[in-house]
């Protein structure tokens, strides 16, 4: 890939530009001559976290269609149908200017005319779709693409590819890879007593939130157990609801912050993850090895989440609790019946860390070589 120019187009959300930017970097390491550059939009997560990786970055003004019939929701239809007419030019002229020798996609609406404007011009194009359930963007592209690389295979039955599908897994950060449980629970200042993780996204989940700060009012006071919660940025008013529950204000096995910036920390040193089914969330319990109780989003295109869910739990690596099923109550009686089980949780464990896939950057980069390489890529 040396002095080859490679365009990513991802956006939206962490869960589509962190696996985007993982490759990228691998690629940099390997081919610092390789010129990269990324599109998103100028009002998404891109726009902070791409430049900051330290790479060109270039937007063009695209939005996706919202579900409901609001009429704020309706404003914004209309506005996207503008976009629509008017993106393919922006596509075409960024196109003509960095005569990317490969185009990538990682999802998100983003993607949808950058892909299409470069296999229209017979630019060798990839898509990666990271969900047991292809988001709307990649289930379009995918009878265009060159090639389709999934995280799970599971996707491959709701797809029509051009060509066969490649399972790869999602991209991951080496810091998680290699967190080390003894050290980061020392860190943390835990004790032998099991730890839980609970966590709603970066936004905060308000289900997830309610549901916690109850479940912490009843099993706090056991003090059997160390609590790390994440309330997100719209769950600020979840620590004085904690007080209102009845956990102490000194309570020294509850942890309450807004957002989890060590992730590799706290995920390597849980006994048990309460969380969302996202991708990327999914991808970092297998690779810890970590039990979950999963409450998928119900808001979401497809109900992807559920069907990311039900990869783990069909395999018996986590337990699934729709959100309409969940009461403070089932999820304090599930995280008891969960650790008081110890030979489930190691099953539970062994069976995640069996789904793992830790070299997912690696096998996207061999893929994508494939198109340049006649020899050997060069050694990982």
């Amino acid at each position: 890939m040396d002095n080859k120019t490679i365009l990513f187009a991802a956006g939206g959300t962490g869960g589509h530009i962190n696996p985007a930017l993982a490759v990228a970097g691998l690629i940099r390491y390997l081919h610092p001559q390789a010129n990269i550059h990324f599109v998103g939009t100028a009002d998404r997560m891109e726009a902070k976290l791409v430049p900051a990786a330290g790479y060109a970055f270039h937007t063009i003004e695209i939005s996706g269609f919202q579900r409901s019939f609001s009429p704020q929701n309706i404003k914004r239809n209309l506005l996207t149908v503008k976009r629509l007419l008017t993106v393919g030019g922006q596509v075409n002229r960024l196109l003509h200017e960095l005569k990317p020798d490969i185009v990538v996609g990682f999802g998100s609406y983003v993607a949808g005319p950058v892909l299409r404007g470069a296999a229209k011009r017979g630019i060798a194009t990839a898509i990666h779709e990271q969900n047991a359930y292809p988001g709307v963007t990649n289930k379009m592209l995918a009878n265009l693409a060159d090639k389709t690389m999934l995280a799970s295979i599971e996707a491959a039955d709701r797809m029509q590819c051009k060509h066969p599908p490649v399972t790869v897994g999602l991209p991951l950060r080496r810091e998680l890879l290699h967190a080390d449980r003894a050290i980061s629970r020392n860190e943390l200042n835990l004790d032998s007593r099991p730890m839980v993780l609970s966590m709603g996204g970066s936004q905060g989940a308000r289900a997830i939130n309610e549901a916690v700060v109850d479940m912490l009012g009843l099993l706090t006071k056991q003090g059997r157990t160390h609590f790390h919660h994440a309330y997100g940025q719209y769950g600020k008013w979840v620590p004085e609801a904690v007080r209102k529950a009845g956990v102490p204000a000194n309570c020294a096995e509850l942890t309450l912050r807004e957002y989890i910036d060590d992730m590799p920390r706290c995920m390597a040193a849980a006994d048990l993850v309460i969380a969302r089914a996202g991708a990327a969330t999914l991808a970092e319990l297998q690779a810890c090895g970590v039990p979950s109780i999963l409450i998928p989003s119900p808001n979401v295109t497809e109900n992807h989440q559920y069907h990311n869910a039900m990869t783990m739990v069909q395999r018996g690596a986590a337990v699934l609790i729709e959100e309409k099923d969940l009461t403070p109550q089932r999820l304090a009686q599930t995280v008891t019946e969960l650790l008081g089980d110890p030979v489930k949780l190691t099953n539970m464990s062994k069976a995640a860390r069996a789904m793992a896939v830790t070299d997912a950057a690696e096998r996207i980069y061999m893929e994508l070589c494939s198109f340049f390489e006649k020899k050997e890529p060069k050694k990982l």
